[in-house]
């Protein structure tokens, strides 16, 4: 039963956030007097559809995705075409998709801070120190209670966390209860590239094992939530910038699953509330906000590329029917990949149980 929760919440969360993005585009052609051929929800084979207007609008049989068709993509011979218009109107119309998937997390987050929700508590033990780490020049020692960072009560190791991450190579101020009740306060800075297996500050955490979780709930007045919606948006966007980072300079590795690891991973957030899975929603939408500005074929930011690449060369287009190949080879090499993870998730669950990578 939990696994078709899962299913169904995953698909539901999709929908949404497709259905946000293709209204990006939607929007904006509409508005910048591009020609609209069709709005679709799912891919096609077509189930249902209406016209309005010039353009249709349909419900189809996939619904790991969706559309906005638009006249003449790379024709500008079409009329109303997006291939016609100037070079700000179809870079606007092409990222309006990722912009909107951009956007979206700032509501969503809102949301879920307006609504009530379990904040588990517990006290925070450093478990571990490894020797020659900063953590342990700095002079924790295991046994050691950490009670805030920044500022910031350490009501559970998530926060520890995250707070961690947030603030890689800069100095971040811990303040500590020792054994004996005193506290102490103590300086460190996470690494970009630890020395392996250190970790960004060289500690484990935890929590005592004769300790329980006391979960607290709670919610935000109005204006609060949107506070603290754009507060945690712009910070998962810094953690986004920095595990980037981190990949590039070689000091941890992409985890990548698929849509089957993603169900599994919308089931087990489902279990926990509504206001995680919103929390999880705005998570997804801001990847593929960034996705689809990646410069690859068929992806919204390879479109965009095209047309940098006319201005770059002063009005010589790359002729529609070479980008339009372009495109569609990107395109199955994009199904393909997708379908190389569903098949390696569905390999995890045979020989680990769980899709999601450990």
């Amino acid at each position: 039963m939990s696994v078709f929760i899962g299913i169904i919440t995953f698909i539901i969360v999709l929908i949404v956030l497709v259905v946000a993005h293709e209204l990006g585009h939607f929007i904006t052609a509409k508005v910048r007097g591009v020609k609209v051929i069709e709005f679709g929800v799912g891919f096609p084979p077509r189930i249902w559809g209406v016209k309005r207007g010039e353009t249709i609008y349909s419900v189809n049989a996939l619904p790991l995705g969706g559309f906005v068709k638009l006249a003449g993509e790379e024709d500008p011979k079409v009329e109303r075409s997006l291939a016609s218009k100037g070079y700000g109107t179809r870079i606007l119309v092409l990222a309006a998709g990722s912009v909107m998937n951009l956007l979206l997390p700032f509501l969503l987050l809102s949301a879920a801070f307006m609504i009530p929700h379990d904040v588990a508590k517990a006290p925070v033990m450093v478990t571990e120190i490894l020797p020659g780490s900063q953590s342990e020049k700095a002079g924790l020692i295991a046994g050691d209670q950490l009670v805030s960072i920044n500022g910031i009560p350490i009501d559970n190791t998530g926060v520890m966390q995250r707070n961690t991450m947030l603030n890689l190579n800069k100095k971040i101020e811990l303040v500590i209860k020792r054994a004996d009740s005193s506290f102490e306060t103590i300086e460190l800075t996470p690494m970009w590239k630890p020395p392996a297996g250190q970790g960004t500050t060289g500690l484990g955490i935890g929590y005592q094992v004769t300790q329980e979780y006391t979960y607290t709930k709670t919610s935000s007045p109005f204006l609060q939530a949107f506070s603290l919606g754009l507060k945690e948006c712009g910070e998962t966007l810094v953690l986004f910038k920095n595990e980037i980072i981190r990949w590039i300079i070689g000091a941890t590795t992409p985890q990548v699953t698929g849509v089957v690891g993603m169900a599994e991973m919308t089931g087990l957030v489902a279990k926990a509330g509504i206001s995680p899975v919103i929390e999880f929603a705005a998570f997804i939408s801001i990847n593929l906000g960034i996705v689809n500005l990646l410069p690859l074929p068929a992806l919204d930011g390879g479109r965009i590329v095209f047309v940098l690449l006319e201005m770059l060369r002063r009005g010589k287009r790359v002729s529609p029917k070479t980008e339009a190949i372009i495109h569609t080879v990107g395109f199955f090499l994009l199904i393909g990949l997708m379908v190389l993870v569903t098949y390696h998730d569905i390999f995890n669950i045979i020989n680990t149980g769980s899709a999601i990578p450990r």
